[in-house]
């Protein structure tokens, strides 16, 4: 090649050094699967800041049984999601495998599972809500199951798409773990 101030080699515009300073595309994609995930981690804190709230103000009575109704039995499980997504984010630092893989499975666990039960717990309701058109419970003038149906709804599609990502990022770092061990 050429010296700072000195002639070009021959043949050359000095361009030709681009192909050799590519990223490696598995670490690209863990990138922005972290980007995603943690995205994805941070909506999941709103909802379970949300559900917190909700319960504090239900049993602690700082609003009228009326305005804000009582938690149902799923709830209570599900606070312990907020563990999965810690688990998860101490995994990026050092691109922690076993951290990812605990994350993954207790996102099924304390994430997965109490959005299933919840939604079994509140189908009678919901089903007497639409057919007879009755709500017990409120949430600020809402149908308490209407609203909490709609939480668990996009609380599902939040994990799994954090599962979804937590897959590929750990493909990812598999794939990078490998071509190391084969230099």
């Amino acid at each position: 090649m050429a010296s700072r101030g000195g002639p070009r080699a021959a043949g050359t515009d000095g361009s030709d050094f681009q192909h050799r300073e590519r990223v490696a595309s598995h670490y690209q994609m863990s990138v922005t699967l972290k980007s995603e995930i943690k995205k994805l981690i941070y909506t999941h804190v709103v909802i379970w800041l949300l559900l917190l709230a909700q319960m504090c103000v239900g049993h602690l009575k700082l609003l009228s049984h009326d305005q804000v109704a009582m938690p149902y039995q799923w709830e209570y499980p599900y606070l312990l999601s907020i563990l999965p997504s810690l688990l998860g984010l101490l995994s990026f630092p050092r691109n922690n495998i076993s951290y990812l893989v605990l994350s993954m499975i207790s996102t099924g666990l304390f994430s997965v599972a109490p959005l299933i039960y919840g939604a079994m717990e509140m189908f009678p309701m919901a089903q007497q809500l639409y057919r007879h058109g009755k709500a017990y419970r409120f949430i600020f003038g809402f149908s308490a199951v209407s609203v909490m149906y709609l939480v668990v709804v996009v609380a599902a599609q939040v994990h799994g798409w954090q599962l979804y990502y937590s897959k590929k990022l750990l493909d990812s770092w598999f794939t990078s773990t490998q071509e190391k061990k084969k230099k």
